[in-house]
């Protein structure tokens, strides 16, 4: 809350709590009831001067002193300053609030004016509608102590109104929805459903994560609940896809996919939800679909690198290595020398060696692995994995003496015979 560092002390010294209180309950009282604001005829040179004087007293942080000219003001026209004074006057009664020398009658007297002051706000400055809601809606939690039920709905309409308000209210409401949830209402599911936004928008801040494990005894009630939340309101995409990337992330990839083909028939064409789909289908060893639904991604976005090494994985999976490599080696040409995709297509000579007798080819097929590895390395020397497969294999290919028994010489090229290696169509040079 915005607090002044103006000195507090001597704060009524010009006239007494009780004069002010007068003073802004009687200009106050001018106000019919009903928030029905009665509009005094607008005098342009008297309205200027009581704003001047408003502003001024502002300025130097008077505030007991700027407030009843403010309210003359909007008593005498609410939308003329209608940028600033909202927002000014609401500064100026909240320090009086905080203020540690007021009376408590005071206090309340100025709780009851905050909430009129943003309905005011709100009507005459829709452009900041959502702001002033989430204000009113704390001053009724934390000053009127208004039932919780209500004060939970102002939120949300607040957030209706701009979702892109700050968390700290976000967070404000979901303590209300955590401190009044029971049985009777979904008060403990919508907040789940914000803590996890939360988390998701600000994934460095601890305190969200904190805030869901203490709501949920583990993973699978929250994709329990996220589900629920989703089968009673089934054709609202947004729960569809909190309960697909809840489940995702507790590596549930079966209860995932019902949601994510809803969503990916709702938008057929979303490559988000597409990707999502291919690989919850791969991770559950529906090979045939992940193939149809990568495909399908690389025509909506064929210059998309993944989408071609997640085929590759695909067909490595279903053990076609040739379809495979096809696809490892368009991913690293549309992404100009990719070393990730050079690696994979070094482990599917691994797999087809693994796959065969260990013998001379199978040796020969694991040099064919080890100078792909090699040429990962000179596209990035940083990729660490395509090193250690190198130090890995180094027992397994062809010796010098492999080479001279087999009557090769310096500078031969050898290749893998038979038909594990028929597909390959490369060779090793003799060193």
């Amino acid at each position: 809350m915005k607090e002044s560092k103006q000195n507090k002390s001597g704060i009524f010294s010009k006239i007494s709590a009780f004069t002010f209180l007068f003073l802004l309950l009687s200009v106050f009282s001018a106000f019919p009831k009903g928030n029905a604001l009665v509009v005094i005829p607008d005098d342009s040179t008297k309205i200027l001067e009581l704003y001047s004087l408003f502003s001024e007293y502002y300025k130097n942080k008077d505030f007991q002193s700027a407030v009843p000219y403010g309210w003359q003001v909007l008593q005498s026209n609410p939308e003329k300053f209608s940028k600033y004074i909202y927002f000014k006057m609401e500064d100026a009664l909240w320090y009086l609030h905080d203020s540690s020398d007021i009376a408590p009658e005071m206090k309340e007297a100025i709780a009851d004016t905050m909430s009129y002051l943003y309905d005011l706000a709100e009507k005459y400055n829709p452009d900041s509608k959502g702001y002033f809601q989430v204000r009113k809606s704390f001053v009724e939690q934390e000053w009127l102590k208004m039932p919780a039920d209500s004060v939970i709905a102002d939120y949300e309409l607040a957030f209706k109104y701009n979702p892109d308000l700050d968390s700290y209210y976000y967070n404000m409401l979901g303590q209300l929805y955590k401190a009044n949830a029971s049985d009777s209402n979904d008060y403990k599911t919508k907040a789940i459903d914000m803590y996890t936004k939360l988390s998701d928008k600000e994934p460095n801040n601890p305190q969200w994560p904190q805030e869901l494990e203490g709501l949920v005894e583990n993973i699978d009630e929250l994709v329990a609940l996220t589900k629920k939340n989703w089968e009673n309101d089934k054709e609202n995409p947004e729960k569809a896809w909190k309960y697909a990337s809840t489940a995702m992330k507790a590596n549930d990839f079966q209860e995932a996919i019902v949601p994510l083909e809803f969503l990916v028939n709702q938008s057929p064409e979303s490559v988000n939800y597409l990707t999502q789909l291919a690989q919850a289908y791969q991770k559950t060893d529906q090979l045939n679909k992940a193939e149809d639904t990568f495909k399908k991604l690389i025509q909506l976005d064929p210059q998309n690198k993944n989408h071609y090494l997640n085929l590759g994985l695909v067909y490595k999976d279903k053990g076609q290595l040739s379809a495979a490599r096809t696809q490892f080696q368009k991913a690293n040409d549309v992404g100009n020398g990719w070393a990730q995709a050079v690696y994979y297509e070094g482990l599917l000579y691994e797999q087809a060696a693994r796959n065969c007798t260990f013998d001379f080819d199978a040796k020969v097929t694991y040099q064919i692995a080890v100078d792909t590895y090699r040429k990962a390395l000179s596209v990035d020397p940083n990729f660490s994995q395509a090193r250690e497969r190198i130090s890995a294999l180094s027992g397994s290919v062809p010796t010098q003496e492999d080479y001279f028994f087999r009557k090769y010489k310096s500078g031969q090229t050898v290749s893998p015979s038979g038909d594990c290696y028929a597909w390959i169509g490369k060779s090793v040079t003799v060193p």
